[in-house]
C-alpha cells in the first residue's frame, strides 16, 4: 500500500504542564492514537530502495549533545565481538563521526555502525538496542536519542501571549518526512505515514508510553492519557494510515 499524504485533518491538544506554569504541551492526538508500530525486520522497506535491511539505520544518527554521545560510547565498550558484528571497527576508529560539522554515530559498509547485519550470528537489527535488553534496560537508555525518539517529534517554540506573558510550548507528534528537511523528500519509503506499519493492536501512546514518559516526564503524561482515552471514543481526525 502506498504512503498517505502528508496533509489531513489532525486532532490536537494543548495543556498546562502540572510541574510548570509556563510550560504547554501542544499534542498531535490523531498521531499519538494511531496504530503505527516499527515493522523493523517485518516488513520494513527501508529509507533507501537498495537497502531495505537498514530500516532507518542507512545515514547513522546524529547526537543529540555530548551527553547522548557520551552514553552511547558507555554502552557500546559494554558489548562484545558475539554481539556487536563491527566493534573491532568501533574501537579501532571509533563511533563517531562528523557530518557537516555534527558528530554522528560511524557509517561502515553503508549503515550505522551498531547495526548489526542479516546472517550475524549476534541477530541482526541495532546492537545497542539488544544489548539494553540483554541487560535489562529499555533500549531508550543506550541507543542515541533521535533513535529511540523516531517517529514520534518533540520541538519547541517560544511564544509571546498577547499579554506579553512568554510560554515554552512543546509540540508532541509525528515525525513524518518533513521532519528531516529537504532530505525528506529523497527518502524511498518511510514508515510513519505507510499503512503496512500502522498494525498495532493498542495505540501509540501506550506503546511507547516509556519514550513519551522521557520526553515530557510522567505528570504531564498522566495528563496527555486523560485526552487520549476520551478522543479514542470520539474517533475524530483519525490517522488514514490506521485500518478503517
Amino acid at each position: 500500500m502506498p504512503e498517505v499524504a502528508l496533509d489531513f485533518p489532525r486532532q490536537w491538544v494543548e495543556f498546562s504542564d502540572p510541574e510548570d506554569s509556563d510550560h504547554v504541551f501542544r499534542c498531535d492526538l490523531t498521531w499519538l492514537l494511531s496504530r503505527w508500530t516499527c515493522i523493523f525486520g517485518n516488513g520494513c522497506k527501508g529509507i533507501l530502495s537498495d537497502r531495505p535491511d537498514d530500516g532507518c539505520c542507512s545515514h547513522g544518527a546524529h547526537y543529540s549533545d555530548k551527553d547522548d554521545e557520551k552514553r552511547v560510547k558507555k554502552f557500546a565498550k559494554q558489548m562484545t565481538d558475539e554481539q556487536w558484528q563491527f566493534r573491532k571497527v568501533g574501537t579501532k576508529r571509533g563511533i563517531t563521526e562528523l557530518e557537516d560539522g555534527k558528530p554522528r554515530t560511524r557509517v561502515h559498509r553503508g549503515a550505522c555502525i551498531f547495526l548489526n547485519r542479516p546472517g550475524f550470528e549476534g541477530g541482526a537489527g541495532c546492537s545497542l538496542h539488544q544489548h539494553a535488553l540483554r541487560i535489562g534496560l529499555n533500549p531508550l537508555e543506550t541507543k542515541p536519542d533521535v533513535c529511540w525518539q523516531l517517529p514520534i517529534r518533540r520541538s519547541y517554540e517560544r511564544v509571546t501571549r498577547p499579554d506579553d506573558t512568554e510560554v515554552l510550548i512543546t509540540v508532541i507528534g509525528e515525525y513524518d518526512r518533513r521532519g528531516w528537511g529537504s532530505g525528506g523528500h529523497d527518502l524511498a519509503w518511510y514508515c510513519s505515514g505507510a499503512t503496512e506499519a500502522h498494525i498495532a493492536t493498542q495505540p501509540l501512546y501506550l506503546t511507547s508510553a516509556p519514550e513519551l514518559i522521557a520526553l515530557m516526564g510522567a505528570p504531564a503524561y498522566d495528563v496527555l492519557v486523560g485526552f487520549c482515552e476520551r478522543a479514542l471514543a470520539a474517533r475524530v481526525a483519525v490517522h488514514p494510515a490506521d485500518p478503517q
